[in-house]
């Protein structure tokens, strides 16, 4: 499927769009990255999701500061610097940035439904953008700090409102992943429970490094990447 890809300003912040080339319209699908922002490898994914019949909207997660308009590299000195933009911005921040995405992703006359997905720092994201009941259905990978609501410069209360989520829910983590062990990932889900979101799925990949979908580096995993993106995509196409 041929695609057409652009760059979008909502406000400050900038965002790429991917779709299927023509007119028809799609499911719009907010993406959320890792701390990097909008790397290639990011970007890869997101242009693999839009063949699929997606309109693909991955924001910057770092408009407003430094960072804005900066794809980080996978290294120390990127990693650093990705985590001080965290530090950085709050809650709120995060939350108006999401409404703002949100409601241009709605508004677009070439998508039809609104999913979120989001990997990382930006699987937690995901989540929160589950908060809004446009939202049909959302797949969180990995998403770091959901089980202890560590988010950029707060602690959230993401688990704490889990009851607002409306659309289907379905979080991947690998089972190898030091920042959501295992206990971590039973605190996840047991919440959830509690919240009533009994119909909530929890994929637990063997072998999975956290960040084994990033097709850079030693943790990336080819074989579960396109398992849990095919999972993915069977998710939002059954919503």
């Amino acid at each position: 499927m041929k695609l057409s890809e652009e760059e979008v300003r909502v406000g400050d912040i900038r965002t790429v769009v991917i779709r299927p080339v023509g007119e028809k319209a799609y499911p719009g699908l907010l993406l959320y990255t890792d701390i990097f922002q909008l790397t290639e490898s990011t970007l890869r994914t997101a242009r693999r999701l839009a063949s699929e019949g997606f309109v693909v909207m991955a924001p910057e997660i770092y408009p407003h500061g430094e960072l804005a308009g900066v794809a980080l590299e996978f290294d120390d000195a990127g990693k650093q610097r990705g985590l001080a933009g965290a530090a950085a911005t709050t809650t709120t921040q995060f939350d108006a940035d999401r409404t703002a995405v949100l409601d241009h992703l709605a508004a677009r006359a070439d998508v039809t439904d609104v999913f979120v997905t989001g990997f990382c720092i930006g699987g937690h994201l995901a989540f929160r953008a589950a908060f809004d009941q446009r939202v049909r259905a959302t797949v969180c990978f990995y998403p770091t700090g959901l089980h202890n609501g560590a988010l950029g410069a707060d602690v959230a209360d993401s688990l704490d409102r889990a009851a607002d989520i409306r659309g289907r829910l379905l979080i991947v983590f690998g089972s190898r992943d030091p920042h959501v062990p295992a206990d971590a990932r039973l605190d996840i889900l047991t919440r959830l429970y509690a919240a009533g979101l009994t119909d909530v799925e929890l994929h637990v990949y063997t072998g999975g490094e956290h960040a084994f979908m990033r097709d850079i580096g030693p943790r990336h995993d080819p074989a579960l990447t396109d398992r849990a993106l095919i999972e993915a995509v069977a998710f939002f196409r059954e919503t």
